[in-house]
């Protein structure tokens, strides 16, 4: 009986359709096409248990040789000694300690202040991504969005309401749903989810919350513009945002391989697809479409303002991510290079340290790799030293010939 109310309260007309308009009015016969029904919508979560599968078999196959095929290389990091006392406060309490933890810690385990903070720095550093894992994320999301963007292009691209989007509303609600935009719907709507489901394990950025609203917003978009045959819309919504984010994750690859001069240009090109498309296209067009040129097919009700709210939400996200490529603009423009990825590419540690190590004391450990580079380093500058300590003697040796003669 209770399923029956809240099946009755969930599917009511007043939310989901025009004012004057039944679910009666809107049934389709099997000639006229498909109608967009919630149960469609089941085939994303055993899709995006797939898409989980078929991402870790591409990581190890393809992602992970092309990794270094490209030259992409990993940063040796000085590992934390183990000592049990230190490890258990670390995964159990907290990453940074306070001043009164470590005086605590040093004391339980007869090592100085100075000695307590090196080894959280080191554990720390350690449980940083390793370039390549981040290599193969962006790798995998590349691929995606590629297969996504074009293929979402070839299906839209011959339909009357890619070119007039009055078209994306006349005879709405009822709109048959081809086979294509049917799949187009439950593929991205399956990615989307198996990247929340993976949100824990993958990459933390600097816009990690950021990226979890988002992920939800489009999940909550995707689902609720299929329920309510908002299907002509969110077939763009979907093309504008793959355009530019294939972009993204190729300018990281080879950010990540150090091809700075292809890595620049491409972050170039993203930055003003990304500009043009999500604060130019999308709220000139797509938004506009529906919160103003949707009112004249028909009369508001309250799955419209539900959508239009879910709509300025990706804008708003828009609007920040656009904030953090103008800056990452500026600095290409006036420094001269892209130094790192403002939009997501910053890991959102807490302590937000550097990876470089700080001088440590006497007692520390230190490893080989270090010890080799210092004495290299030495070595070069006696080298070079000696060779013109030599030229110089030279010089002063040819200069005192005619005075002997």
């Amino acid at each position: 009986m209770d399923s029956a109310l809240l099946n009755e309260w969930l599917w009511q007309e007043e939310f989901w359709l025009p004012p004057g308009i039944r679910w009666r009015d809107i049934e389709m016969k099997e000639d006229e096409g498909r109608f967009p029904l919630p149960r469609d919508l089941i085939y994303t979560l055993p899709l995006a248990f797939a898409f989980i599968a078929l991402r870790y078999v591409f990581e190890r196959l393809v992602a992970l040789p092309l990794s270094r095929i490209l030259g992409v290389k990993d940063r040796i990091r000085v590992r934390a000694p183990s000592i049990p006392k230190l490890e258990a406060f670390y995964k159990q309490n907290s990453r940074q300690p306070s001043q009164s933890e470590v005086v605590s810690l040093g004391k339980q385990c007869g090592l100085s202040q100075r000695k307590i903070h090196t080894w959280f720095r080191h554990r720390r550093n350690q449980d940083r991504p390793s370039n390549t894992k981040k290599f193969c994320e962006a790798s995998w999301r590349f691929v995606f969005y590629v297969v996504a963007f074009t293929a979402g292009l070839g299906s839209l691209i011959n339909t009357p309401w890619f070119w007039d989007h009055r078209e994306c509303w006349r005879g709405y609600p009822k709109q048959p749903v081809s086979e294509a935009h049917y799949w187009y719907y439950v593929l991205e709507m399956s990615f989307y989810l198996s990247l929340l489901l993976c949100v824990s394990v993958d990459v933390k950025r600097k816009d990690f919350k950021e990226q979890v609203i988002h992920h939800i917003a489009t999940l909550f978009l995707i689902g609720f513009s299929y329920c309510g045959n908002y299907v002509r819309v969110g077939t763009l919504v979907m093309l504008v945002h793959d355009s530019s984010d294939f972009l993204l994750e190729s300018a990281k690859m080879f950010h990540y391989a150090v091809w700075t001069r292809t890595c620049d240009s491409l972050f170039i090109v993203f930055a003003l697809v990304f500009l043009v498309t999500r604060l130019v296209v999308f709220p000139g067009r797509v938004v506009h479409t529906t919160l103003v040129v949707s009112l004249e097919f028909f009369q508001p009700f309250l799955g419209y303002y539900f959508f239009n709210a879910l709509l300025l939400v990706l804008q708003a996200l828009h609007v920040f991510w656009a904030y953090l490529i103008l800056r990452m603009v500026y600095k290409f423009v006036f420094l001269g290079k892209v130094e790192r990825d403002e939009r997501s590419d910053e890991e959102s540690n807490v302590d937000e340290e550097e990876e470089e190590e700080e001088p440590e004391d006497e007692g520390d450990e230190c490893s080989w790799e270090q010890r080799k580079g210092a004495i290299n380093s030495k070595l070069a500058s006696l080298a070079n030293n000696c060779v013109l300590n030599n030229l110089t003697n030279q010089r002063n040796i040819s200069s005192r010939l005619p005075k002997a003669r």
